[in-house]
């Protein structure tokens, strides 16, 4: 029998990124010096062994996640910053239904892994206690240009976009872009491209653009010699050859972040966009630049 191609494309753009770090309290300071607001510690199963804190926006997020106790289940983690080091390393993308997509990829000729389910207790103003329940689902290794990237299914929304951790005094509103670096970023981009349903590809700024869906972030391929173009001012001797190097965040003024850092000690860098950056020492591992709109 002859399987036809699904209509409908379950990738439906990005939902949140991770940074994996050494000190998750020591990240959460950092932080928090930048002017994000972020979520209570949130602590995984102890199979999982990890904890995070959460940065939210409107539409989307970012997360820190930190190894809090040895498992089978962190091993990778643990060995990415062993030999990698801490920064970005994650996508997670938005999908309706984390059983469907599996079924769906698989006649797009994407190949996954299995389906997981957890959650996660959220503590709550007041005092009280929420859970936080997912299901996600990974693409194969062999499948992605680098990174960790995946599928999430957030079962209970409300529980991770709550109202009182939506408002930042550096004025963020959401992610602006992701910035990886490729020795090959044409290819690259297309591989990535294919993974979503609005996925398009299109020239930027010496590099390539991915769209990856409606108000969802677009993904940015550059080759390694054009970062110190993209980044002067600052050190980008420690970028990857392959991976993630740069995060973008829009803000709604960006006088206002610029207090905020500065008022915090933080001196950040005019990049050619207009925006201004913080280097990956002030960001566990990962620049950070603010654009506004």
């Amino acid at each position: 029998m002859t399987r036809t191609v699904p209509t409908t494309h379950p990738v439906l753009g990005i939902d949140h990124t991770y940074l994996l770090v050494r000190d998750l309290e020591a990240s959460a300071a950092l932080y928090r010096r930048l002017g994000f607001t972020l979520s209570p510690r949130g602590l995984h199963s102890p199979r999982k062994g990890t904890a995070n804190h959460t940065i939210i926006f409107k539409d989307d997020y970012l997360e820190l996640l930190g190894v809090v106790s040895d498992t089978d289940l962190n091993a990778q983690q643990r060995r990415t910053l062993a030999t990698v080091g801490e920064g970005l390393q994650a996508i997670a993308n938005r999908t309706r239904d984390a059983s469907a997509a599996k079924e769906a990829l698989s006649e797009l000729q994407i190949r996954t892994g299995d389906v997981s389910a957890f959650s996660r207790p959220l503590p709550l103003p007041g005092g009280a206690a929420g859970i936080a329940s997912f299901r996600t689902l990974r693409f194969e290794e062999s499948e992605v240009p680098f990174g960790h990237f995946f599928l999430c299914q957030h079962e209970t929304p409300d529980m991770v976009w709550r109202p009182e951790l939506q408002s930042h005094a550096n004025g963020s509103i959401g992610l602006g872009g992701i910035i990886g670096i490729s020795d090959d970023p044409l290819a690259k981009a297309k591989t990535y491209a294919r993974f979503y349903a609005d996925g398009a590809v299109s020239q930027a700024d010496g590099g390539f653009r991915v769209e990856t869906g409606t108000n969802s972030a677009p993904l940015f391929v550059y080759d390694p010699g054009s970062i110190p173009d993209i980044y002067p001012g600052l050190d980008v001797r420690t970028a990857p050859a392959n991976g993630f190097f740069a995060l973008q965040v829009r803000v709604t003024d960006l006088e206002t972040t610029r207090r905020v850092l500065s008022e915090n000690g933080v001196s950040p860098v005019a990049t050619p966009r207009g925006g201004i950056a913080v280097g990956r020492e002030d960001a566990s591992g990962v620049v950070v630049e603010f654009l506004e709109g």
